[in-house]
C-alpha cells in the first residue's frame, strides 16, 4: 500500500496532456459472456501499456465502473487504440461481433481530453499519490499553490490579483 502523504499537495506536469476516461455499463448482468470479456480486457491492455512509457501511457487509476488514464497525447492514444498488433485493437473487433446487434447489453463509453500545459488544478490532502499526482510530480499546495485559483495560474501568467488569505478562502 502506498504511502499517505500527511499535508496537501498539488500536481505538476510538464507540457500538454490528455485524460482518457473509459467506462463498462452492464445493462444485463445475466448475459456474462458478452461483458466478462470487456471486463477481463482491460486489465491486460492497462499491463501491456505499462510495460511501454514509450507508447505515450503515462498511468491510470482504476474504480468500479471507470478507469481514468493519463497519456502524452491524443496521438499517442489513438496509435495505440488503433494498433492491430496491441490487446486494444483485437478486443475491440471481438467485442463488436459478440455484440452484434444486441448493445443494448453491454454499454462501452469514453471521453478524452486534451489538457493544455498549465490549465489545470489539483489538490491532494491526507493521500498517497494518485492521479496525475502519481503520473506527474507532486509538490506541496503553499504559497501561489494554497488555493485552488492559485494552482490553475499558468506558469507564463501573472499570479492572481487578489490575494486573500487562506483563511478567507473556502477549502479547496
Amino acid at each position: 500500500m502506498a504511502r499517505v502523504i500527511p499535508t496537501r499537495m498539488t500536481a505538476e506536469i510538464e507540457g500538454h496532456f490528455v485524460v482518457f476516461l473509459i467506462g463498462l455499463r452492464i445493462n444485463k448482468p445475466w448475459k456474462i459472456h458478452k461483458w466478462l470479456p470487456v471486463f477481463l480486457a482491460m486489465p491486460r491492455m492497462l499491463k501491456e501499456l505499462a510495460a511501454h512509457p514509450e507508447s505515450g501511457f503515462l498511468g491510470h487509476i482504476m474504480s468500479l465502473g471507470v478507469i481514468v488514464q493519463y497519456w502524452r497525447s491524443f496521438k499517442q492514444l489513438e496509435s495505440y487504440a488503433r494498433s492491430k498488433d496491441q490487446q486494444h485493437w483485437p478486443a475491440w473487433m471481438a467485442f463488436n461481433k459478440r455484440i452484434g446487434n444486441s448493445r443494448g447489453d453491454v454499454g462501452i463509453w469514453h471521453e478524452t481530453y486534451q489538457v493544455r500545459a498549465g490549465e489545470y488544478e489539483t489538490v491532494y490532502s491526507g493521500m498517497p499519490p494518485f492521479g496525475l499526482g502519481k503520473v506527474g510530480k507532486l509538490v506541496p499546495a503553499s504559497g501561489r499553490r494554497d488555493s485552488a485559483r492559485g494552482r490553475f495560474v499558468r506558469a507564463d501568467s501573472p499570479e492572481p490579483t487578489s490575494a486573500s488569505s487562506s483563511s478567507e478562502r473556502a477549502p479547496a
